[in-house]
């Protein structure tokens, strides 16, 4: 998903929306509006799996500071470990669908002139 959304925006980033015709303009907004759902959806189901993996990550660390287990611990590294990375995907696919609402509103002002 996070090379379709790179593909997606540098292919929105090469189109120079003051040249467009109305038709034009048109069928770009509606594709967006329907890849702008396709990673909506995605974000939300990432936003999801990195909250359950935030608490988790803080049960296993609770649960190594009150037990002192070394099976504990080894569990606390596993999920944060694993952790970091959701929490960078996350962070791209937000910023991602946070650049395809500036591309909308930028149809938006050209359909206006």
């Amino acid at each position: 998903m996070r090379r379709r959304l790179k593909k997606y925006l540098e292919y929105l980033a090469g189109i120079d929306f003051g040249k467009l015709s109305g038709t034009e303009l048109l069928r770009i907004k509606n594709d967006l509006l329907i890849q702008t759902g396709f990673f909506q959806h995605e974000r939300l189901i990432h936003l999801i799996v990195t909250v359950f993996f935030a608490l988790f990550t803080i049960i296993a660390i609770a649960l190594t500071v009150f037990t002192g287990e070394m099976a504990a611990a080894v569990l606390s590294g596993i999920f944060f470990v694993l952790l970091v990375p959701y929490v960078a995907h996350y962070y791209f696919l937000e910023n991602g669908v946070q650049k395809l609402y500036e591309y909308y509103d930028r149809i938006l002002k050209e359909e206006i002139k």
